[in-house]
């Protein structure tokens, strides 16, 4: 979905990518002549990770991921606007984590096969990662509410409210509360309504929505696995302690 959503405007040159593409040297006439080429290799490595996912494309997502959110406050924008796509590249580490690469260069182009069994060091890891990468995408993104960014207030507007400032705070409020609550303590429920919450908002968008709900597939991604891992992480938990239990009563 991030590649797909992220090579979408590429196709249809995206005017904002010329900041980005300067950061690097790359004028504007450049710049349009590339965002295709950009887009549709995008596009085709997210078709690859549907039919055919191997780890060299999930680590090439991991540093394309950072890569192309760090040219934004390169080039001018909010440290936030990085913080909020986390999603782009913790997503894809949070899957090497849990499909570490075998010995050898040809592994990393195999086809990715489920695990028979998680080990629980991999698990606590993969947890970790992702309870880092939520508290990234949902701090970023009520930072920028709590800073009222343009766009933003532009959305709630459009949704028909009257004092979007207001409403602007509100939602930085809960959201910085949510990744706080996510990185201390990652309750089930709350992890759902926080999925539930970053779905809905961001179809919001007033223009090309569509491709920028579709590019945030990393943010709930990230979400819905770390609510899955959750609550295996309580089973084996829990599992253990009774083994332990049993061990000292015998």
């Amino acid at each position: 979905m991030c590649l797909i959503g992220h090579g979408a405007f590429g196709i249809i040159t995206k005017a904002v990518w010329c900041n980005y593409l300067a950061v690097i040297g790359i004028g504007q006439d450049t710049a349009y002549t590339l965002m295709p080429v950009i887009g549709s290799a995008d596009i085709l490595m997210g078709l690859s990770l549907l039919f055919y996912p191997v780890r060299a494309v999930f680590l090439w997502l991991v540093i394309w991921g950072l890569a192309t959110a760090s040219m934004r406050p390169l080039s001018g924008e909010p440290f936030a606007e990085l913080l909020e796509r986390a999603g782009n590249f913790g997503a894809p580490l949070a899957v090497l984590i849990l499909y570490p690469p075998e010995k050898g260069f040809r592994a990393w182009f195999k086809k990715i096969q489920p695990p028979g069994s998680i080990p629980p060091e991999s698990l606590k890891k993969l947890k970790f990662a992702l309870q880092l990468t939520a508290f990234l995408l949902l701090a970023g993104h009520g930072w920028l509410n709590l800073t009222e960014k343009k766009g933003l207030l532009a959305q709630y507007e459009s949704l028909g409210f009257n004092d979007v400032h207001t409403v602007a705070h509100a939602a930085g409020l809960f959201e910085l509360m949510a990744a706080i609550s996510i990185l201390i303590h990652p309750l089930r429920p709350l992890i759902m309504l926080f999925l539930i919450w970053k779905i809905g908002t961001e179809l919001f968008y007033p223009q090309w929505e569509i491709f920028e709900w579709i590019e945030r597939g990393g943010s709930y991604g990230t979400l819905l696995a770390l609510w899955f891992s959750s609550g295996y992480f309580s089973i084996k938990i829990a599992e253990r302690n009774r083994k332990l239990t049993s061990l000292a009563d015998n």
